[in-house]
């Protein structure tokens, strides 16, 4: 597996999850995997996580050409099969690897391109993504993570034999125990990043505490962003109902996805959403934008509810936190949802994926 960053990274997010389960999934069902990724400050360079094998080497640029070079001349052994993670920046593996192998590519960048690079280099980004991409990997496996996005590929033009969309899974961990809190809580889970949109969210929990009063807004995260959020919190007298913990433990998020009355995100991009989904395990239901990979994530009017502009995002929040009925109602549809997500029947999923081009490349049916 390639990626730039693994799930011990101090960024690591959903697209790490997903690699993390699926390799340990592999690992524990005799597969012997490589985790190869960038450099990452204070941890080893070879790792044993789960049963599998993490190497960090090259800095986040140089990953991607030292990862090539290395799998060229087997420095960590002969692969049998690859798995290229395209997270923004690809490995361009049809170009060195001739062995089956698939890609992993969640969602089409779009937008972040401009919102975290220079304008030079954010048109060449989406350059690559959007018109070298389609053509580089037209005889190449890729595997996203919903219709949504596979519906965003399909339109620049990757061919619609090569995609096949395989939902992630829920960890069993996360699962409904206790009482909500005793006022309404909500929460939002992700990296201060300008993609996630915090400062937006902020704004709309203003408009939520006009209906809602004693309502407390949660962001679960760290990132670059952090003081513009903390600013924004303060422009707007919110400091009493919104607070920004930072980094939380396993068990720290567990409770709070269990004692929230919704989860949130005014995202502008996703492959999937893990952490509405994680939530939803928990019997919360979500509020989020309706975009790419949040559709899919969320089953509107069963496990949540979806919208576009802030006052519409805002009425759903309040609806939530005020109508007792409604929220019952999605809390079920939020449990019903999320159990029809196992990491074994992804990574089933993915390394049929894998067998069959496997098969392909031998001239097998």
């Amino acid at each position: 597996m390639l990626a730039w960053r693994d799930l011990d990274d101090d960024e690591a997010g959903g697209s790490e999850i997903h690699a993390h389960n699926i390799a340990s999934v592999w690992e524990q069902s005799g597969l012997e995997v490589t985790h190869r990724t960038s450099f990452s400050n204070g941890r080893p360079e070879i790792d044993v996580r789960d049963g599998y094998r993490v190497v960090r080497r090259g800095s986040r640029y140089s990953v991607f050409p030292r990862a090539a070079v290395a799998e060229k001349l087997r420095l960590y052994g002969r692969a049998d099969a690859l798995v290229e993670i395209w997270n923004g920046m690809p490995f361009a593996s049809p170009l060195w690897r001739r062995g089956p192998r698939m890609v992993w590519l969640h969602h089409i960048h779009g937008p972040m391109w401009h919102m975290s690079l220079p304008k030079p280099l954010a048109h060449a980004g989406v350059a690559l993504e959007e018109k070298i991409g389609p053509v580089l990997y037209r005889n190449q496996p890729i595997v996203t993570l919903s219709r949504s996005s596979e519906a965003e590929m399909l339109e620049l033009g990757f061919p619609a034999e090569n995609l096949q969309v395989i939902t992630p899974g829920v960890d069993p961990g996360f699962s409904p125990a206790g009482p909500k809190n005793p006022t309404p809580l909500a929460m939002a889970v992700g990296r201060l990043v300008p993609v996630k949109n915090f400062g937006r969210l902020v704004g709309i929990w203003a408009r939520v505490l006009d209906k809602v009063p004693d309502a407390e807004l949660v962001i679960v995260g760290e990132g670059y962003e952090r003081d513009d959020i903390e600013a924004e919190i303060a422009a707007l007298g919110l400091q009493d109902h919104i607070r920004l913990p930072g980094r939380i433990s396993d068990a720290e998020l567990l409770d709070l996805y269990r004692r929230s009355w919704v989860a949130t995100s005014a995202s502008v991009r996703e492959g999937w959403g893990m952490t509405l989904t994680e939530a939803a395990a928990c019997g919360t239901p979500a509020v989020a934008t309706d975009i790419a990979g949040h559709a899919d994530a969320v089953d509107p009017g069963r496990s949540g509810l979806l919208a576009e502009r802030d006052e519409d995002l805002a009425g759903a929040l309040v609806d939530v936190l005020t109508d007792t009925g409604l929220r019952r109602q999605l809390e079920e549809g939020a449990l019903a949802r999320a159990a029809e997500l196992t990491w074994q029947q992804a990574a089933l999923a993915n390394f049929e994926v894998l067998a069959a081009d496997a098969r392909r490349r031998a001239g097998r049916p």
